[in-house]
Formats: structure tokens, C-alpha cells, sequence
């Protein structure tokens, strides 16, 4: 006899006869004939090896195993029923997590303007945010830690992750106010260049792009300090200990009081921002929702106070 097979259909015309007690009233509730819901209920009993209703002419009642089923019944359809308000919640984005990775400078610049309207919009997404480098950002999109990542430049063709531009981040040259960049005015790259430099470390985007330009002008970068983090940088620089040239989107991360800015002439490059993803696999309803929200933000870095107002890189 095999009584661990009941079906939330079976507990459902359970409730639904009890509830309404003729046969007729509760077909007609559950969508299907009379004589079809008495079949029903026969072969339940038939599986359960006892009678659950006692029937007549005119009235329907529960019998003691009956009763004890129908509390049953209800604990499992009110367990259903939240399961499906549980889902149909996550389906609409209305609850859920998202983990999102990014460059620190792409966190603490532009990100905070999306994840305001994000979490106004879904305020009961909970949202965990993984500030790493770029090489850390791949790592983490490509082991399922985080599920969408910013990060800066192309990727390796051999990736399975999907690369989406978002903006592009123009350099600006940072300096102590009574430095090599006390000019209020436009500085060419090849002047930079000979000042003492306050460079990234190897394998950030960062200091990439500045060997990229570098090259164009066909002299290597001789930093005087090579440094991991923006916030080591910028402390440097505001010190009067050398000079150096940064994405905009990294500006809010330095000690900006201290600082002067000015745009750079003959750069010639731009650092691009892209959104990452792993390929062939569908998002999360939140991952969807931040996307949507993403796409109606126009992305900018915050103003900053330092120096003079950005003009575009040549």
C-alpha cells in the first residue's frame, strides 16, 4: 500500500470538499465535474486504505482519519502557497541577492549612482559588493562568486566571459598644488613623462594604457615610485614626492583637498569600463533588474573638487 505519493492536488480536493461539503460545490471551485472529484476522492481512499468522507443524498462529512488528514492538507497547501508567493517574488526581483564585483574605482565612483536608484526601485534585493583589481574581478565572475563585474579593458579571447562597454575613463594628470603641475594650464604627455612619476603597479589596467602611451612615444615609463593602490598614490603625489596621471573615476579614492588636476595633451588613449559576465548563462531575475536599472542611469563620474574642471584628453 502506498501511502507517501499524495499530490497537492489530492490535498487541495481534501480542503476544498471539506470546506464547501457537496461534491457539486467543489467540483465546481476546483474546475472539473462532480462525478470526476468523487472518482478522486475514491481511489484516494483506495491508496490510503481508508475512508475519509462519509456521504450521502444531501450532505458530505469528514471521518475521523478524514479530520486528520484535512490538517494535513492545510499545512501542506499553505506551505505551497508560500513556496509559489516565495518564487513569484524572486521572478519579479521583488526579493533575492546579487553580488557584484568591480574595480575600486569603479565601486566608489560611478557604482553608488546606479545602486541608489537599484535599491530604491527593489529595496529588499540584498547586494553584496566585491572591490578587487581587474585580475580579481575576472576570477571571481568566472568561479560564480559574484554573478556580474566591472572591469577595465578587453578580455582574453580565450575567456568565457562576455564583455559589455559601459563608459570610457579619461586620464587626468594629479599633483601637489605647489608641484610640477602648479600651472593652471594643459600639459603634453611628453612633459609628464620627465617629471618624477608616481606609476600603478604591473598588471593593472592602469598602468597598461600608461605603457601603452609611452610607447607612442617611443620611451619606456621610468617611474620613481611604483605603488599597488590608488589610495598609496594619491598620499604620495600630496606630498610633493612626484606627479602622476589617472582615469578620472579614481579621483573620488584620493585625498582631493590636497591635490591640483589637469588635463593632459597628445595621451592619447582612454581607459574603458566594461560590464562582465559569464557566457551561456542565463541571469538571475536581480542580475536582470540591476541591468535594466544600469541601462536607465547615465553613468558619469562624480565631480570632483580637484584643480580645474576636466577637459577631454586629445
Amino acid at each position: 500500500m502506498k501511502r507517501n505519493n499524495m499530490s497537492l492536488s489530492d490535498y487541495t480536493a481534501v480542503l476544498t470538499l471539506q470546506e464547501t461539503g457537496s461534491f457539486r460545490a467543489a467540483a465546481e471551485a476546483l474546475r472539473m465535474s462532480p462525478s470526476a472529484l468523487s472518482r478522486h476522492i475514491s481511489a484516494l481512499e483506495d491508496q490510503l486504505g481508508t475512508r475519509l468522507f462519509d456521504r450521502d443524498t444531501r450532505n458530505v462529512r469528514l471521518t475521523t482519519s478524514g479530520a486528520v488528514l484535512a490538517r494535513i492538507a492545510a499545512r501542506m497547501v499553505h506551505t505551497a502557497q508560500d513556496a509559489y508567493a516565495e518564487f513569484d517574488a524572486h521572478l519579479s526581483a521583488r526579493h533575492g541577492q546579487l553580488t557584484i564585483a568591480g574595480l575600486p574605482s569603479v565601486t566608489a565612483a560611478f557604482l553608488p549612482q546606479v545602486l541608489r536608484r537599484f535599491t530604491s526601485k527593489y529595496p529588499d534585493i540584498d547586494l553584496k559588493i566585491i572591490d578587487a583589481l581587474s585580475d580579481s574581478v575576472i576570477e571571481v565572475i568566472e568561479t560564480g562568486r559574484a554573478e556580474i563585474g566591472f572591469t577595465a579593458g578587453t578580455l582574453s579571447t580565450r575567456s568565457r566571459l562576455a564583455f559589455q562597454p559601459v563608459m570610457d575613463d579619461a586620464f587626468v594628470a594629479i599633483g601637489a598644488p605647489e608641484g610640477p603641475l602648479q600651472e593652471d594650464r594643459p600639459y603634453d604627455w611628453s612633459e609628464l613623462v620627465e617629471m618624477p612619476f608616481i606609476a600603478m603597479a604591473q598588471g593593472t589596467s592602469v598602468r597598461e594604457l600608461l605603457d601603452s602611451a609611452c610607447l607612442r612615444l617611443n620611451r619606456p615609463l621610468s617611474p620613481r615610485f611604483e605603488v599597488a593602490h590608488l589610495a598609496t598614490a594619491g598620499a604620495l603625489v600630496a606630498e610633493g614626492l612626484g606627479i602622476t596621471a589617472l582615469p578620472e573615476l579614481t579621483l573620488p579614492i584620493l585625498p582631493t583637498e590636497r591635490l591640483v588636476q589637469r588635463s593632459i595633451i597628445g595621451f592619447g588613449a582612454r581607459r574603458r569600463i566594461g560590464l562582465v559576465r559569464q557566457t551561456g548563462r542565463s541571469l538571475s531575475p536581480a542580475a536582470s533588474a540591476f541591468l535594466e536599472v544600469l541601462l536607465e542611469t547615465p553613468v558619469k563620474a562624480k565631480p570632483s573638487p580637484v584643480g580645474v574642471p576636466v577637459k577631454e584628453s586629445e
